[in-house]
């Protein structure tokens, strides 16, 4: 196994643990133990975990908002789940917004032969193109490359002269009785610019975002409808 590949296997374990033995990846994942080693320093360089003390590694759960391309990894199965909840909400007929994120982009895929027009401001929209039967529009402004995400001003713009059916959020943790939170001032505005033009606000996240802070406030809980993978 290639280098890059071995390394997101090890990233997708890890990220389902709270703290993991390296003797267990070597169980799991049937590589020798100084390879393993070796694939977590460069890992650790790269700020994705964090080494410790006897042997152990953990996820380095930074205080930012972590890379689109390294969030695909992360709990895939729940957000597939969420996915496919908010796909089959949106009728013929509606004009829905697709917020940037993987679990929000994942619907596109669900969205095939609906009669419905699209507007994103995720970057990855491109790569869902065409979806048949739906009229795609892919929102101006600012470009968030690590986040796959435009933003700013000029996006805020444009969705202020826009109205949606349904608009569908992302964010990175919501706590019960509370609010939802994203690490960026400028996607916690545009978040909530699009709620405003929206009749209805759908928050899709999985549960491991449930009782998690971030830095800004988007709005609070009561005003969006959650859609988990348990719900």
């Amino acid at each position: 196994m290639i280098p890059e590949l071995r390394r997101e296997e090890l990233l997708k374990y890890i990220t389902k643990q709270d703290v993991v033995h390296m003797k267990d990846l070597v169980d799991e994942l049937g590589i020798s133990l100084s390879t393993i080693r070796r694939d977590l320093q460069t890992m650790e360089k790269e700020g994705e975990v964090i080494i410790m003390r006897g042997g152990a590694v953990r996820l380095n759960t930074r205080g930012y908002d972590e890379p689109v391309t390294k969030k695909k990894l992360i709990n895939s199965e729940a957000k597939e789940i969420i996915a496919k909840k908010a796909a089959d909400l949106v009728e013929d007929g509606d004009c829905i917004y697709v917020d940037s994120g993987t679990t929000t982009v994942a619907m596109l895929k669900y969205l095939d032969r609906k009669r419905i027009t699209i507007v994103s401001s995720s970057t990855q929209m491109l790569d869902h193109l065409p979806i048949r039967g739906a009229s795609s529009i892919l929102l101006g402004g600012e470009v968030r490359d690590d986040l796959e995400s435009v933003l700013g001003v000029l996006t805020e713009k444009m969705i202020m002269d826009l109205h949606f059916d349904k608009a569908f959020i992302g964010a990175n943790g919501y706590v019960e009785d509370g609010a939802i939170y994203t690490y960026d001032l400028r996607e916690a505005r545009k978040k909530e610019v699009v709620k405003t033009q929206s009749k209805l606000v759908y928050a899709l996240m999985d549960t491991s975002k449930k009782n998690k802070y971030a830095f800004a406030k988007v709005f609070d809980l009561n005003e969006c409808i959650l859609i988990t993978e348990e719900n």
